[in-house]
């Protein structure tokens, strides 16, 4: 026994997951990269598609998983003047950033990819959480019966 007294104990106790908060945070932030990614492409003339693995059941009966291509909606646009807007997307739905508006003027396509990084930046360090609260609230109750 004396060998456990050298120890340090404690009744801390193992987090089974991450909160929920932390959840819609780490995918938001997913998405963010993916549009990185999908900005980079463009700005180098090449296509970007990610994957995702599908369960299929063969003619034998035999149940396969494969890769197939999923196509990445960009979040961006031109406007009328000819800026360059930007919508963060939460699901299907926009975030509203301010009481009342939900689009970023980037202004010229180059300056596109610095936004969506400072963006992912202000996700990391919380500063949009209650926004992703009120949207994923939201699309919550459209499921309720």
């Amino acid at each position: 026994m004396s060998a456990l007294n050298n120890l340090k104990l404690s009744n801390a106790k193992r987090s089974m997951g991450l909160s929920p908060l932390l959840v819609r945070r780490q995918k938001l932030i997913a998405k963010l990269g993916e549009q990185i990614q999908l900005a980079q492409a463009q700005q180098q003339g090449q296509p970007f598609n990610t994957t995702r693995l599908k369960s299929i059941t063969d003619e034998h009966g035999q149940r396969q998983t494969i890769e197939v291509q999923r196509r990445v909606k960009q979040w961006w646009w031109t406007n009328d003047t000819g800026k360059t807007c930007l919508n963060i997307r939460y699901g299907a739905r926009a975030l509203e950033l301010a009481k009342g508006k939900s689009t970023v003027e980037v202004g010229a396509p180059e300056h596109l990819m610095d936004t969506l990084k400072l963006i992912k930046n202000a996700v990391e360090q919380g500063e949009l959480d209650t926004q992703i609260e009120a949207v994923s609230g939201a699309v919550r109750t459209g499921f309720k019966k």
